[in-house]
């Protein structure tokens, strides 16, 4: 038996063929769309998934403000952040952030399951969202990703 010629091929962001989607988040909710996203952006459904590449697609996201809570999470819900000085922390409900900045609240729940590192960071640029229909990357063509599909 030849054994040279099963060899595995690692991917890289050269041979990754990235691809670009749109995501329509009217009426889902908000962990389930994210971590559905942050699978496609990770690029874990393709073959050539390599763990330390970006072999990901790019993912945009409308209707932002239509997505929704289960149970009683959109009054209970904190965000917190800090100024780095004391007495700095402050704490923002999920239904004032998605009332203000609802693109701010998928952002947020993609990036918290993306790796925290310089790979996570790389991917987060992959992921634009956006409130209302409008987009302006209509040059990329992108094609509609239904998330039923994804596991």
């Amino acid at each position: 038996m030849d054994t040279l010629s099963y060899k595995t091929i690692s991917g890289n962001t050269a041979t990754a063929d990235k691809k670009w989607f749109i995501v329509d988040a009217e009426n889902q909710t908000v962990g389930r769309l994210a971590s559905k996203v942050a699978k496609v952006i990770r690029g874990k459904y393709k073959t050539c998934y390599t763990p330390h590449a970006d072999c990901g697609d790019n993912v945009i996201v409308i209707n932002a403000e239509k997505v929704s809570f289960s149970g009683a999470k959109l009054k209970d819900k904190e965000y917190v952040r800090y100024s780095g000085y004391p007495g700095g922390q402050r704490f923002t409900a999920a239904e004032d952030l998605l009332r203000k900045h609802p693109e701010r609240l998928i952002e947020k729940a993609v990036k918290g399951m993306l790796p925290k590192n310089t790979l996570g960071r790389q991917l987060y640029r992959n992921l634009k969202v956006y409130t209302g229909s409008e987009h302006s990357h209509e040059a990329q063509k992108p094609t509609v990703l239904n998330l039923d599909t994804i596991k």
